[in-house]
C-alpha cells in the first residue's frame, strides 16, 4: 500500500508537486493567484513578486502569449543550474498557448520540458529546465 501512495501524486499538495521546499529561492511573474502566493510565502524560504531574484531555485512565470514566452531566454538566467522556469498559462478552452508552443519556445531559450502539473482549475504548469548535459 505504501509503494501505491508513493507513485499516487494525487494526494500531494501543489506546492509539493512544483517542488517548492523550505530553502527555496522563489521568484514569481505575473502570477496573481492568491491562495497560491500566499502558501509559497508560507514555506519558502525567500519569494519575490516584485523582481527576478538571482539565483532563483523557481521561477513561477505566467504567460498566455506566443509573445510572453519570447521572455524565457532572459528569465533562464535567473535560476540555479538545478533551478526551474514553471510556465503558468491558462487550460482548456480557454488556453492561448498550446503545449507545444511551451515546448518549442523553451527549446529556443536552451530549456527542455520534464515535467506538467495542473496548477489550478483555470491554469496548468510546465516545467523547464536547463538540461543536464548543459549545466555547468
Amino acid at each position: 500500500m505504501a509503494k501505491e501512495q508513493e507513485r499516487d501524486y494525487s494526494h500531494r499538495s501543489l506546492l509539493d508537486k512544483l517542488g517548492v521546499k523550505e530553502e527555496s529561492v522563489v521568484s514569481v511573474v505575473g502570477v496573481t493567484d492568491e491562495n497560491f502566493l500566499e502558501q509559497v510565502r508560507g514555506r519558502a524560504h525567500k519569494v519575490s513578486t516584485k523582481k527576478i531574484l538571482d539565483d532563483s531555485d523557481l521561477i513561477f512565470y505566467e504567460a498566455n502569449s506566443t509573445r510572453e514566452l519570447k521572455e524565457l531566454k532572459s528569465l533562464k538566467r535567473y535560476i540555479k543550474q538545478n533551478g526551474a522556469i514553471w510556465v503558468v498559462s491558462l487550460k482548456g478552452k480557454l488556453a492561448t498557448v498550446k503545449e507545444m508552443e511551451v515546448i518549442t519556445a523553451a527549446k529556443a531559450a536552451g530549456l527542455v520540458d520534464n515535467k506538467v502539473v495542473a496548477f489550478s482549475d483555470m491554469h496548468t504548469s510546465l516545467r523547464l529546465v536547463i538540461p543536464i548535459a548543459r549545466r555547468k
